[in-house]
């Protein structure tokens, strides 16, 4: 097996070189150049033709944000991006970007080989699986027809991981104030999910939050699930739907994580929910929609297609789990027709 090309992107000479030493030692990881800014890298591409490129957004004569704007129409290429707790990474995720790390607030030598080892080299192993010529081929936002309200105590469940939140906009960005309240999982790191509900809240017509043990889950309403140590769960308290996020370990190696979200609606809300588990690697969220569906809930998966990760999706449709497989640009609508339905 042809082990991964990477080119590393990054301003700072000690960061640089602790990339190249560290992604070195990883047999399937072959570091074929380095960048100190974004015409250095262009050039590279060029020459090594990189199968991953690793990104630092805050890059010297031109910002990480901007070269990514001009590179992937050019030349798609999977990358990731290595960002500081800053709204910017969802900026580069929107510009092509295929996923992200958080870099650590530490200097220590050993704590940032431990982050490079433990959370970088496996985005790359992702990445490198990753189908980058859709990222870009969204649908125009279009109004989808009212809900007929008599299901009023539904509840929408959406799970996804990498390619996902550029993939969550772009559904949640079609719903409108009649929908059924909704809660997501997004596998993402502590802080960037408040970051991540703020910018939906921003540009969609329904009300997205970070949720919290005791949000209500209501009608035009959308729960993010945060990121860090805690899952989130669907209870039902007085005959009202909320959730709960509690610390618990991982589960399929994600905290929070899809399967615990979907296990607890499949409990709580029976057929009463609908559940939809979009691009993503590995199968958090595929035994949980399944259960879902064995509980009467009606069931929705991303298409290969339009998957920057055809993971999730794929387990959950060879589990059965999956009712209707549909292209991301229509889930939104197909997600519409069968709440009417209900």
């Amino acid at each position: 097996m042809r082990p991964i090309r990477v080119l590393i992107v990054e301003d700072s000479m000690v960061f640089r070189e602790l990339l190249v030493q560290n992604l070195s030692r990883d047999p399937v990881i072959e570091v074929v150049g380095v960048a100190k800014d974004p015409f250095e890298a262009r050039d590279a591409i060029l020459a090594y033709k990189p199968d991953v490129m690793t990104l630092d957004i805050e890059l010297p004569k031109m910002s990480g944000i901007e070269f990514l704007r001009k590179l992937i129409p050019q030349y798609p290429l999977p990358v990731v991006v290595i960002s500081s707790l800053s709204d910017k990474v969802f900026d580069a995720l929107n510009a092509g970007a295929v996923d992200f790390v958080a870099k650590p607030a530490v200097t220590g030598r050993a704590q940032l080989e431990e982050f490079i080892q433990n959370e970088l080299l496996v985005k790359i192993k992702i990445a490198s699986t990753a189908k980058i010529s859709r990222i870009k081929q969204m649908a125009a936002q279009q109004d989808q027809p009212g809900l007929s309200m008599k299901g009023s105590d539904m509840i929408v469940a959406i799970g996804a991981s990498t390619g996902g939140t550029e993939a969550i906009f772009s559904v949640v960005k079609d719903f409108g104030t009649d929908i059924p309240g909704v809660v997501i999982v997004q596998h993402m790191p502590p802080g960037f999910t408040d970051m991540y509900a703020k910018r939906l809240d921003n540009q969609c017509r329904v009300q997205v939050k970070e949720a919290e043990t005791g949000d209500r889950v209501l009608p035009g309403h959308v729960l993010v699930a945060p990121g860090g140590d805690r899952h989130m769960q669907l209870v039902k308290v007085n005959g009202v739907y909320q959730v709960e996020c509690k610390p618990g370990p991982k589960v399929n190696g994600h905290c929070p994580s899809v399967d615990v979200l979907f296990e607890s609606v499949a409990k709580v809300a029976g057929s009463k929910a609908l559940g939809i588990i979009l691009t993503g690697m590995g199968g958090d969220g595929a035994k949980g929609l399944l259960a879902m569906r064995k509980a009467g809930a009606r069931t929705i998966g991303q298409d290969e297609s339009t998957c920057v990760v055809y993971g999730m999706p794929k387990v959950a449709y060879d589990l059965g789990a999956v009712e209707y497989q549909e292209k991301l640009q229509d889930i939104a609508g197909r997600t519409y027709r069968v709440l009417n339905k209900t």
